[in-house]
């Protein structure tokens, strides 16, 4: 019996043991750090001008007077500069017999100067990456972009490769969560994470005005991140994620049709953005922040709303306590996130994130810069915000910061990191930072298009 007892003894310490070390190895797995990225700046002969954006619209014989004033009304309201890029063949008037080589040299652009860009920065051989995941929404060739990437840069035989289309600009945060999902259960693993759009063969050349919008924000652009749960490479890198969460209401059927890439009557592809598109946006957006909240804020912060929300439900409506506390309670999200990398979707998203989450013009600096300095560059807009923050300085060891973004789907994904050391990496930005933000947002359209505002009817800058 003793020695019953004392086998039994030494199994549940050996199994309490293991049980612990699972935990811990477990932990130690789960970590996922942002080694380094770097943002695409295409050459300076892909810039649209002023000229150029009302030369690509002149151009479109099909556009009648509602139709012109309606684009240029668009472009006047939409926050963007003279800065922005787009593809050679439209730059070329070529936007309505794009090629196949267009779409990939645009591709090939991107991959030599981000994709090889990081890896350079970081030291990190492309031999030495395990993964790669991989996402440009409305292009997907066979063989795959990412089979292209892995032949390009000569990548191992064994090496990981996901492709991710059709998933729009909250694409970036599925890639890396995708990348994050897969170091759950393989140590020591190095993930490329790769984003970007082809706007070569999707430039819109109808007459459908649900479809002309995108014209006007779209532009080009690209990211490229190496990620990894190395312990080692801690001391190198500059945030750890901490939390990352996703919600797609596409089961509704007036958010799946929000944003649609589709052709219009007469068969021209573009992307349709319905009237739907904003309450589709909110709704993601509020089912994100609902089990995102939890996560990120200190328990004071949910105690006080929590407080607040039962003592209005539980008080009349007109008793002075219950007026005096004014509208219904928000959670102060600045609680626990010190910078917002916000979607540089458009001007009014910009606009309806901040009343949403109580923000202040300084936390919105770097969505209306990007949007300014870089247009919509999809799924990879994220980045070159979160490299204003980094070229401002702004961001410092124990900072916490939370990206939002949103796409077609519908979907709203959002994550959170934490700063692992001070961050000064001027990045994309190197050439202009200074000039940021100016004492006065210029907009370059208004003195040459200015006149439409005085046309009834507003562009909306509500895109994604």
């Amino acid at each position: 019996m003793e020695l019953l007892a004392l086998l039994t003894v030494l199994l549940l310490a050996h199994t309490a043991a293991y049980l612990a070390w699972q935990a811990v190895s477990r932990r130690r797995r789960a970590c996922c750090y942002l080694l380094d990225y770097a943002c695409h700046k295409p050459s300076d002969d892909r810039k649209v001008t002023t000229e150029t954006a009302g030369a690509v619209i002149e151009r479109n014989k099909r556009l009648g007077l509602s139709e012109y004033r309606f684009l240029l009304k668009v472009i006047v309201n939409s926050g963007i500069g003279e800065h922005t890029y787009c593809p050679r063949n439209v730059l070329q008037g070529r936007e309505e017999s794009p090629t196949h080589g267009d779409a990939l040299e645009e591709m090939d652009e991107f991959f030599a100067d981000a994709v090889a860009g990081v890896l350079a920065r970081t030291g990190v051989r492309a031999r030495d990456v395990d993964l790669v995941v991989l996402n440009v929404g409305s292009f997907s060739p066979a063989p795959s972009l990412v089979s292209r990437l892995v032949r390009r840069f000569g990548m191992r035989d064994d090496v990981m490769a996901y492709n991710l289309s059709g998933m729009g600009c909250s694409a970036g945060l599925v890639a890396v969560d995708l990348a994050r999902g897969v170091m759950l259960t393989r140590p020591r693993t190095m993930a490329l994470v790769v984003t970007s759009e082809s706007c070569a063969p999707n430039w819109y050349v109808g007459t459908d005005k649900s479809m002309m919008l995108g014209n006007c924000l779209f532009r080009c652009g690209g990211a490229a991140a190496l990620l990894t749960n190395d312990r080692a490479f801690r001391a190198r890198a500059k945030m750890e994620l901490r939390c990352l969460v996703r919600a797609n209401i596409g089961a509704h059927d007036d958010a799946h049709a929000a944003a649609v890439h589709r052709e219009d009557a007469d068969g021209r592809l573009g992307v349709s953005l319905s009237k739907a598109l904003p309450k589709a946006a909110v709704r993601a957006f509020t089912e994100n922040l609902q089990r995102l909240a939890p996560r990120i804020l200190p328990a004071r912060e949910l105690a006080r709303f929590a407080s607040r929300l039962l003592l209005r439900k539980l008080l009349p409506a007109g008793t002075p306590r219950n007026k005096h506390a004014g509208g219904s309670p928000k959670i102060d999200f600045k609680a626990g996130v010190d910078h917002f990398c916000l979607h540089p979707g458009g001007t009014a998203v910009i606009e309806a994130v901040r009343k949403s989450l109580g923000l202040t013009a300084h936390d919105v600096e770097p969505a209306r810069m990007t949007l300014h300095r870089w247009g919509n560059t999809s799924a990879s807009s994220l980045w070159y915000v979160l490299s204003y923050m980094e070229a401002k300085r702004r961001l410092k060891r124990g900072d916490r910061v939370l990206m939002v973004t949103f796409g077609s789907g519908f979907k709203c994904n959002s994550c959170y990191w934490e700063v692992t050391r001070d961050l000064a990496d001027a990045g994309a930005w190197e050439d202009c930072i200074d000039q940021y933000p100016p004492e006065t947002l210029v907009n370059p359209y208004m003195d040459k298009f200015g006149w439409v505002n005085d046309v009834q009817g507003q562009g909306s800058g509500f895109v994604f």
